[in-house]
């Protein structure tokens, strides 16, 4: 990316794709073993990983204040917790928010099954399992 205040790993495809998304729409980033294609939903490839794809999103996408903004894969080997790089995402996003951020964990497959209602997919080269998460857009003030 070659345009002054925008995260690098920002391409204009990418850019594009998240700015046709509309308050309330739900965007999935995730991991590189993840069904990307099998939504229906277009995907966009982004060379990172979770912590770097959170900042460069997040730096640009507004995040749902009246709802649920975030919901990650719980990881079957733990039910009741995500990902390690799912905390450290949330984290991110609370920080670039600056306000807290509710984060629910879904099962698997039901997960899966929210993913199916995305507009847009994110597909990083994230490498530890179960680092899938959904956000909801929220609207620019």
């Amino acid at each position: 990316m070659t345009l002054k205040n925008v995260h690098p790993l920002l391409s204009g495809e990418l850019l594009l794709a998240l700015d046709h998304l509309g308050h309330g729409d739900a965007l999935v980033v995730v991991d590189r073993n993840y069904p990307a294609y099998t939504s229906g939903a277009p995907v966009v490839r982004l060379d990172s990983h979770s912590r770097e794809a959170a900042e460069a999103i997040l730096s640009v996408f507004p995040l749902d204040a009246t709802g649920v903004p975030m919901l990650v894969m719980e990881a079957p080997s733990q039910p009741d917790r995500s990902a390690p790089t799912m905390r450290d995402v949330g984290a991110i996003a609370r920080r670039i928010e600056g306000r807290d951020i509710e984060i629910v964990q879904l099962e698997r497959h039901a997960f899966y099954d929210r993913a199916q209602s995305a507009r847009l997919v994110i597909l990083t080269r994230e490498s530890e399992p179960y680092s899938d998460l959904i956000w909801i857009k929220g609207v620019v003030a």
